[in-house]
């Protein structure tokens, strides 16, 4: 047996995965996040530790606790880029920045300054979602914070963190903290220079399917296993990469989680960030990945749902199913948390367009599944226009779950979606897998493969002509809008 955790932003989820890669159980806590002023978005560390060990708690109660002592290894998946900042003793300074945190704009500007070859070492832009900003942020309006960092963390590695013991993260994590030279697969000493840090402050380095430690005694004993090795695991968009064996140039996936992610492995560093794309090490040795990233996918279905009084967000999807007519005229920018690909802005703003008397919540939550998947056909438009091939697109996260939503998604970006068994738990499964890979020594192509076939989504092609004329309307009213979100935000 397997366990794989997967520290999300509204979920912690636990899997544990046999020899045979049958998924034979599950567990989840419910996290929440904090917004305490306009474009910050915090989470508790402490509420992290607590909702993984109910996540397990949940599992074990599922699995039998015999079944789970059979556990031979772990791995980890999580959210990427939160600042996670500890002192001396390894108490948490601040509550965890997290990666749709938009308040660091001045300081993404302040490190491209420092480090002319930014983009060249890292493959990406300075954005604000990114680990490095946040620290010239601390830096620079929380001083004395700054002056007890003794190491910074990546969420998933704070849980590491307390499962072992170790400093440790991996390579495709790390990616996404703006202080790896992703192309050389190591610590770059310039970017961490010019944010005033140090190699001794961040982790050790681990490809993600290598053991980095073994889970502490105590909590061995209380979770009812022996220490067992703790592999170092995978950002959340690579771990879902491994669950469902995007790992050959050229496959992709698509996660609807939280976030919107468009992923496509790739078996070389192929940097474009003048497009606002990210090119990250992948979760295996010698591999990368591209990506494109929107702050908010499912997350719009929840705030719609909420705002508009459904009674939760299936019974919403239900609805908008029934009433079956796309709207001609309502366009929905689905930019909740401002945006990154490819606009890179953290003042853009959500906005409804053509609303009426006669506008119905059915027609407002359809124009939201709509607004997210043109703005998943944007980050598609920047992956093709960097000359990425993108063979078969897999969907993940639980967004996946909705086949409406698929059929729309698959409509706008006039590509066929294809939907594996367990594909809500990718991230999760994926970290499982490399757990596995970490103790047995198999090659990765053979632990990770594909997961059985659920359905294929193909375009419609009424749809197709439906939608492409309003995806330009979708572009051209985030341009005429850009300058009123930067006067917005200037006041």
């Amino acid at each position: 047996m397997y366990l794989g955790i997967d520290l999300g932003t509204s979920a912690v989820k636990t899997i544990l995965l046999d020899d045979k890669d049958q998924l034979v159980g599950q567990g989840e806590a419910p996290l929440d996040v904090s917004r305490p002023e306009p474009l910050w978005s915090e989470q508790s560390p402490e509420d992290w530790w607590f909702a993984c060990e109910k996540a397990v708690d949940s599992l074990k109660e599922s699995v039998g606790k015999s079944t789970f002592a059979a556990t031979k290894a772990i791995g980890l998946s999580g959210q990427m880029h939160g600042a996670t900042l500890l002192d001396a003793r390894d108490r948490v300074l601040r509550p965890a920045i997290l990666w749709n945190d938009g308040r660091s704009e001045l300081e993404c500007g302040q490190l491209q300054d420092r480090v002319a070859d930014l983009r060249q070492i890292t493959g990406n832009l300075a954005m604000p979602g990114f680990t490095a900003p946040k620290l010239i942020w601390v830096k620079n309006h929380e001083a004395e914070v700054f002056a007890n960092i003794r190491h910074v963390l990546l969420p998933k590695d704070y849980l590491r963190l307390r499962l072992t013991g170790s400093y440790a993260s991996d390579m495709s994590d790390s990616s996404g903290s703006l202080w790896l030279d992703v192309g050389a697969r190591k610590w770059s000493s310039s970017l961490l220079a010019a944010c005033e840090l140090t190699e001794e402050q961040m982790p050790e380095l681990y490809e993600g399917s290598e053991i980095t430690a073994y889970l502490r005694k105590d909590v061995a004993e209380r979770w009812g296993l022996e220490p067992v090795p703790v592999c170092a695991g995978a950002g959340d968009q690579a771990a879902g990469a491994i669950g469902t064996g995007v790992i050959q140039p050229g496959d992709a996936s698509l996660s609807l989680g939280t976030s919107g992610v468009y992923f496509v492995a790739a078996d070389r560093f192929q940097p474009n960030p003048e497009m606002a794309l990210h090119a990250f090490c992948h979760a295996l040795p010698n591999a990368w990945h591209q990506m494109s990233v929107i702050l908010s996918a499912a997350s719009c279905l929840t705030w719609i749902s909420r705002a508009t009084g459904a009674e939760y967000e299936a019974a919403l999807l239900d609805e908008i199913e029934r009433d079956g007519t796309p709207s001609d005229r309502l366009i929905f920018l689905p930019y909740l948390s401002g945006e990154r690909t490819p606009h890179n802005d953290p003042n853009a703003m959500g906005v409804f367009f053509g609303l009426t008397h006669d506008t119905s919540r059915s027609e407002l939550g359809r124009a939201v599944l709509e607004g997210v998947a043109f703005a998943f056909a944007d980050g598609q438009e920047a992956l093709t226009q960097a000359g990425t091939q993108i063979n078969s697109i897999s969907v993940i996260g639980g967004g996946a779950r909705s086949k409406l939503w698929g059929s729309i998604i698959a409509s706008v970006l006039d590509k066929p979606l294809i939907y594996r068994l367990a594909g809500e738990v990718g991230p999760a499964l994926g970290a499982a897998r490399l757990a596995r890979i970490s103790v047995t020594g198999e090659a990765p192509i053979d632990v990770c493969t594909v997961p059985p076939l659920d359905e294929v989504i193909e375009p419609d092609a009424a749809l197709v002509d439906h939608y492409r004329p309003r995806l330009e309307a979708f572009r051209e009213l985030y341009q005429n809008l850009s300058p009123t979100f930067r006067k917005l935000a200037d006041l």
